[in-house]
């Protein structure tokens, strides 16, 4: 069976980590799977949304403890080469992630901790259900967070609350988590894929060139100066007003009608 499934509707695409049974704990078969997916749906032109998610009642537990516990995977002794691929800076699941134009939401549908909180953070958008947490515990297992965390976490929280979260390790439900700004929204389990489906046609109705300009310049943003980062802008809105969407935008406007953008 394979360990990352994915499935199209309309302009979205959901790629679900696929081992329900062990609360889709990582291993580096599903790291070389999910970065494939991940590129696949970022070079794919008929995708506009991506949406990342757990099967079952997880998210992500993180690494295979028990694994790690009997010399296997990429926790144990065969990180040498289990996880040799997924660690070469080409290859990282959370690299790839963050190099990706198309816009994605965490669907947090369950408990994430470890990778998973870092997979999580990864994504540009994340929604949890009210029966998820958060297990930022990287400090009781005598790890740190590995795979974006520790970039992420001050960037999104500040520098003071980032050592609290991460040095602490306390758990957290989804209405922290939102208080604290780390996920978008926290959505009543019910609702929960409804909402994030809702949240996905939302932005995959909207001008996919700006939506992956938008991506793009807040990525660069983050390491320039403003006066660098005004040039770039500019560049991007002058290619911007020759699309076919700004047209279509500016007509559907004038005639008061929803907009149909073609990515061109």
């Amino acid at each position: 069976m394979s360990e990352i499934v994915t499935e199209d509707r309309g302009f979205v695409r959901r790629i679900i980590l696929n081992r329900p049974e062990v609360m889709n704990a990582i291993t580096g078969r599903m790291l070389g799977e999910l970065n494939e997916a991940l590129k696949a749906a970022d070079d794919d032109p008929a995708v506009r949304v991506v949406i990342l998610t757990g099967a079952g009642r997880a998210f992500c537990a993180g690494l295979d403890l028990k694994q790690a516990a009997a010399g296997e995977g990429i926790g144990g002794a065969g990180l040498a080469t289990a996880g040799a691929r997924h660690h070469s800076t080409r290859e990282i699941c959370t690299v790839t992630l963050q190099r990706m134009d198309k816009p994605v939401i965490g669907a947090i549908n369950g408990p994430a901790a470890g990778y998973g909180l870092d997979l999580a953070l990864g994504c540009d958008i994340r929604l949890m259900s009210d029966r998820a947490i958060l297990m930022p515990g990287f400090a009781r297992m005598g790890v740190i967070p590995e795979s974006g965390g520790t970039w992420y976490l001050p960037r999104l929280l500040g520098w003071a609350k980032a050592c609290e979260v991460a040095m602490m390790g306390d758990t957290l439900d989804a209405h922290q988590s939102a208080a604290y700004g780390l996920v978008n929204k926290a959505v009543p389990a019910a609702e929960f894929e409804a909402e994030t489906d809702r949240w996905a046609d939302r932005i995959a109705s909207n001008a996919p060139l700006a939506i992956t300009e938008m991506k793009r310049l807040f990525r660069h943003g983050l390491t320039q100066d403003f006066e660098s980062h005004s040039h770039h802008v500019l560049m991007s809105l002058l290619n911007l007003f020759k699309s076919n969407d700004f047209k279509e935008g500016v007509s559907s406007f004038a005639q008061k009608r929803p907009p149909v953008f073609n990515g061109d």
